[in-house]
C-alpha cells in the first residue's frame, strides 16, 4: 500500500438537502483546507463519536453545519483511493479564534435519525423467523440491513410483539438468534456474535501499514462470568478499507493469526504527522 498523497473530503449537510464540500486540491490550491480528526468505532450497539476540527470555514459553511439534524460524511485516503472513514450526524459544533485564522470543532455521532428517535410497533400472532422481524423493524428506521455471511435466524415459536424504541427492539430480537448489531458508517450490521460480516481478508503486515509491534492484552468478560479473552492492540497507518468486525490476518515477527477488528480508533492531520489507525483485534469465535 502506497500511503503518500494523502487526501480528504468532508462532505455536510441536511439529509437531501443542499450542503457543502471541502478538501478537494488543484494545481492553483495545492493544500487542502486545514483539517485534524480524531475518531472512535466500537462493535457494539453503542455510538461510534469522533471530533473534526477545520480551519477558516466560510460563514455559509458553518451555518449549514449548525442546521438541525445536519449529516456528515468523512473519506480519506491516498491519491485517487480514499474511502468512507465515517459519517454520522452532528452533535456540537463551536467556532473561535485560534491566532490570525479561525477554527471550527465539529462533534459527531455515528447514529441517524432513525437510530435515535424511531419507535417500532411490530406484531406477530404466530410462529415468525427472527429475520423478517429484524426486516421489518429496520424498515421502519429506515435502514435497509447488512447480515453477515454466517447470521442465522431463530424461530420464535409463540408469535412476537414489541412496541418501543428501535434500538431496544433490536437487542432483543437479536438476542433471541445469538446477534449483535453495531451502526458502521451509516450502515445497520447484524452479525453472528463474536463473529465477523464478510470472509474477506484484510492482511495487515509491516509491508502493509503495520507500525511497531503488537501488544497482548487481556480482555474480561462482559458476563457474570470470570472468563477473559486475549488480543492484540496494534497500530498501522490509515487503511479506509479496514473497518470494524473485517476479518484480519496479522503478521508480525510477534504474532501471526486471523482476527477479527473489535474497536478503532482513526486520527490525523492534513498539514503534520501521520494518519494512524489504532485497533484491538480478538479472536474469531461465536
Amino acid at each position: 500500500m502506497t500511503n503518500w498523497d494523502r487526501q480528504y473530503r468532508l462532505s455536510a449537510g441536511p439529509a437531501g438537502g443542499t450542503g457543502f464540500e471541502i478538501g478537494e486540491t488543484s494545481p492553483q490550491q495545492p493544500t487542502a483546507m486545514h483539517i485534524n480528526f480524531s475518531l472512535s468505532k466500537n462493535d457494539s450497539s453503542t455510538s461510534n463519536t469522533g471530533k473534526v476540527t477545520v480551519w477558516n470555514l466560510s460563514d455559509a459553511h458553518i451555518a449549514t453545519l449548525n442546521e438541525k439534524d445536519c449529516c456528515v460524511q468523512l473519506k480519506a485516503g491516498y491519491g485517487k483511493t480514499m474511502g468512507l472513514i465515517f459519517s454520522g450526524l452532528v452533535s456540537f459544533v463551536c467556532t473561535e479564534k485560534d491566532g490570525a485564522d479561525q477554527k471550527t470543532t465539529i462533534e459527531v455521532t455515528d447514529s441517524t435519525v432513525g437510530i435515535r428517535d424511531t419507535y417500532v410497533s411490530v406484531s406477530y400472532a404466530d410462529k415468525i423467523n427472527a429475520r423478517p422481524i429484524l426486516d421489518d423493524i429496520a424498515a421502519q428506521m429506515g435502514l435497509v440491513p447488512s447480515y453477515s455471511y454466517d447470521a442465522q435466524f431463530s424461530d420464535i415459536q409463540n408469535g412476537f410483539s414489541f412496541v418501543g424504541l428501535a434500538r431496544d427492539g433490536l437487542d432483543k430480537v437479536c438476542h433471541t438468534s445469538n446477534l449483535t448489531w453495531s451502526l458502521q458508517n451509516g450502515v445497520l450490521q447484524i452479525k453472528k456474535t463474536g463473529s465477523t460480516m464478510t470472509q474477506e481478508v484484510y492482511l495487515l503486515s509491516p509491508e502493509t501499514g503495520l507500525i511497531g509491534m503488537p501488544k497482548k492484552v487481556q480482555i474480561s468478560s462482559s458476563s457474570s462470568t470470570d472468563q477473559q479473552s486475549v488480543g492484540w492492540d496494534v497500530e498501522f497507518f490509515l487503511n479506509p478499507s479496514i473497518n470494524v468486525d473485517d476479518y484480519l490476518r496479522l503478521e508480525s515477527r510477534y504474532v501471526t493469526g486471523f482476527f477479527r477488528v473489535s474497536t478503532i480508533q482513526i486520527s490525523g492531520d492534513n498539514i503534520s504527522g501521520d494518519w494512524v489507525c489504532s485497533a484491538r483485534l480478538l479472536e474469531v469465535g461465536g
